[in-house]
């Protein structure tokens, strides 16, 4: 049953620059453990340089991954890359309960970032048979979801100002000579807390959230990892 929009919430946890291999476990471990009464959480994090391979991967788009390394992960998609100067948000919703469908959560993924991209005066759109966000036939966000008994995880990527060479080595989701931009590429006058909170109120707002209390702490499972 759906929630009334002025009781939905969601705790905001910014994890900072951490390791893929622990967020993605703990990820796990939050939406095996919640239950109907575990408030929604948001996460915000960077990674270092690592290649994910998400469920429908193939081993022909990994061209020269070189010292990074590549994780198998439980996402829908392909073969993408994360690293410094890219934000990640993770959405970890309970999609019953809110009344959401998974065709619903992209769209506000992706709308929250081409929100975000027309207050610079950037044209960004999606694309029905390739998910993400595209700035003049160049991807500037990837997504990957995955839903277990109503619970999703994982959330989009968003190329804010990072080192992009590791594109290169790979096809981007598949697609063999994606271009990918950012946006310090196309508009250099930002700064980064700003974008990354302009993000989380432009997603907060498609996905009717009216309070987005943040905590400093990590999840548990994050906390017992280290």
């Amino acid at each position: 049953m759906k929630r009334p929009a002025g009781e939905r919430q969601a705790v905001v946890r910014d994890l900072g620059l951490r390791a893929y291999a622990p967020v993605f476990a703990a990820m796990q471990a939050f939406t095996s453990a919640r239950d109907e009464s575990t408030p929604d959480e948001i996460w915000r994090v960077q990674h270092p340089p690592v290649f994910t391979q998400g469920l429908a991967g193939k081993a022909e788009h990994l061209l020269a991954t070189g010292d990074i390394p590549v994780v198998q992960v439980d996402r829908g998609g392909q073969v993408t890359y994360h690293g410094p100067g890219q934000l990640v948000i993770y959405t970890l919703l309970d999609l019953v309960r809110a009344g959401l469908g998974v065709r619903a959560l992209v769209s506000a993924l992706e709308g929250s970032v081409i929100d975000l991209l027309a207050g610079f005066g950037i044209d960004a759109h999606a694309r029905p048979d390739a998910p993400g966000v595209y700035v003049a036939g160049a991807k500037i966000a990837s997504l990957g979801l995955r839903v277990r008994r109503g619970r999703s995880y994982h959330g989009v990527a968003f190329n804010i100002d990072m080192d992009l060479e590791p594109f290169a080595r790979i096809n981007p989701c598949g697609y063999a000579g994606l271009a990918i931009t950012q946006l310090r590429d196309l508009q250099p006058n930002f700064e980064w807390q700003k974008v990354t909170d302009d993000l989380l109120h432009h997603l907060a707002v498609r996905l009717d959230y009216t309070a987005l209390p943040a905590v400093r702490e990590p999840p548990t499972a994050l906390i017992e990892d280290a």
